[in-house]
């Protein structure tokens, strides 16, 4: 492992390798106006929500590392304490880039980068028209981390009201992951697509209690076949098939005429229950492996 003290680096280099690390990150695409009525229109990747009850976002316009001066979002904040905050999906993120630029203040991004303003219900900045979701916020406070170049504020936002577009729903009325086709921030210049074979699902253990990778027998456990994320799903099991329903399935797969003895039969079998997770059988692979033990 290379090791690095933060004070032992510039603060650019120290950046670099946090939003290369520390990503994806979501985007808060930030409509402000400052109290002559100028809007601002820009992205910061210094963001997530933090509660729901009151709905938290914070994001965070950090001060420029290069020449240690304020962003105009934040300027407009202090001025006015509402901002709202649009999601950025795949038809959008180019605009979105472009909004980006450090032009002048007073100018309008919206007008930069195509993007439609729509007059807000509740607070004077306007949203995204194209954006999926876009939230009305109050400011409730400002954080500042600190002075120098590099430094955090974190805007503290309360939703007040939300927009979401009617297209990005299911049948249920609930976001649809694949339809919003979100994008988030890497490090330098990349982006990522939350879409297509980016997408897979965990199970979460929110009520029930698997069983857990310490109660998973040893030759299992110890398996130079299956990795951590194959270990992590069979512990999230809550109650092991039985020893008959193993021999059974076992029966239908016709894995009691496998010619394999000793390691070559549990590599084998380990390698089946491997695919058998992969496929998100879990059960089934857990089927497998008992019938490995016996």
């Amino acid at each position: 492992m290379k090791s690095i003290r933060p004070k032992d680096i510039s603060t650019a280099q120290f950046h670099a390798y946090m939003l290369a690390a520390i990503a994806p990150r979501p985007i808060a695409f930030a409509s402000t106006i400052d109290k002559d009525g100028n809007i601002n229109l820009s992205p910061f990747s210094f963001f997530n929500a933090f509660g729901s009850n009151p709905p938290i976002l914070i994001f965070s316009p950090a001060r420029r590392v290069r020449d240690n001066t304020e962003k105009h979002t934040l300027e407009n904040v202090r001025e006015i304490p509402e901002v709202t905050i649009n999601v950025v999906n795949y038809e959008i993120v180019e605009q979105m880039s472009l909004a980006s630029t450090e032009y002048e203040k007073g100018v309008n991004e919206f007008i930069k980068s195509g993007l439609t303003p729509t007059p807000s219900t509740l607070i004077r900045p306007p949203f995204v028209a194209e954006s999926p979701v876009a939230f009305e916020c109050k400011v409730n406070q400002v954080i500042e981390t600190g002075k120098e170049g590099g430094a955090g504020n974190l805007i503290i936002c309360e939703i007040v009201m939300a927009h979401i577009k009617e297209e990005i729903l299911d049948e249920q009325g609930r976001i649809d992951t694949k339809k919003i086709d979100l994008v988030g921030r890497m490090g330098g210049d990349w982006y990522v697509r939350a879409n297509h074979d980016a997408l897979f699902e965990i199970e979460k253990p929110n009520i029930k209690k698997g069983i857990g990778v310490d109660n998973i027998p040893e030759k299992i456990r110890l398996s130079h076949i299956l990795s951590g994320n194959n270990l992590g799903k069979l512990g999230n099991i809550e109650v092991l098939p039985t020893i008959a329903s193993s021999r059974h399935f076992a029966l239908e797969n016709n894995l009691h005429q496998i010619n394999l003895k000793g390691v070559e039969l549990d590599n084998y079998l380990h390698q089946f229950a491997k695919s058998l997770l992969e496929k998100n059988q879990t059960e089934n692979a857990w089927k497998v492996l008992l019938y490995s033990l016996h």
